[in-house]
């Protein structure tokens, strides 16, 4: 079954729309092999994530029944679903932006005239990426402490703390690079009207 697109750029997704994306027309020539290599990137990123979040329920499945009926300790289990969730979470959240599918409050844009909509979202976006280069920029200071200091969790499984901080740097630049393509097409979307397009 095919699910309609839903753009990049500013439109929110209609309900029903799936969880395909495409490129906003709006996108500017020199942008476009981004925008298809980001489209590319999500969609295999998603298809990791899904199975990351296959996983840590069949870990956390597992280790509740092996406490409850062997009672046996399952330290790694909690940690390995943990860093499942971390990767999901962080390494997803580029895909969810490109659909637009984070929580917003539509009250006001509804009220608002569409140009003044155009720029509200672009001023959030704006917002939203100086915060998230930001993160991903502390997220890598804290993967190269990790790696660099050799840490690991305080568990007796120990992994490297290097594996989730790692997820959160992709995570956080890859959402960074989409936000940045969308400020950029909602700039162009606010100079394309004077011009006449």
């Amino acid at each position: 079954m095919d699910l309609p697109h839903v753009p990049v750029g500013l439109a929110a997704a209609p309900a029903g729309a799936g969880l395909h994306q495409h490129i906003d027309p709006a996108t500017p020539r020199w942008l476009l092999p981004l925008a298809r290599a980001l489209v590319v990137v999500n969609r295999g990123v998603m298809v990791l994530g899904m199975v990351a979040l296959l996983a840590a329920a069949f870990i956390l499945t597992s280790s509740v029944v092996t406490r409850y009926f062997l009672h046996a300790s399952t330290d790694w289990q909690d940690e390995a679903s943990v860093f499942c969730l971390v990767g999901a979470t962080f390494l997803c959240s580029a895909f969810v932006q490109a659909i637009r599918g984070h929580v917003g409050i539509e009250a006001v844009s509804s009220l608002l005239p569409e140009r003044v909509n155009r720029v509200r979202i672009a001023l959030v976006d704006l917002g939203c990426l100086a915060f998230c280069a930001f993160f991903a920029w502390k997220s890598c200071t804290l993967l190269h402490e990790a790696w660099s200091e050799g840490q690991t969790t305080s568990s007796s499984w120990a992994p490297p703390l290097w594996i989730p901080y790692l997820l959160m740097s992709l995570g956080m630049i890859l959402l960074s690079v989409q936000l940045a393509l969308q400020v950029v097409v909602s700039a162009n979307k606010l100079r394309l009207p004077r011009e006449g397009r």
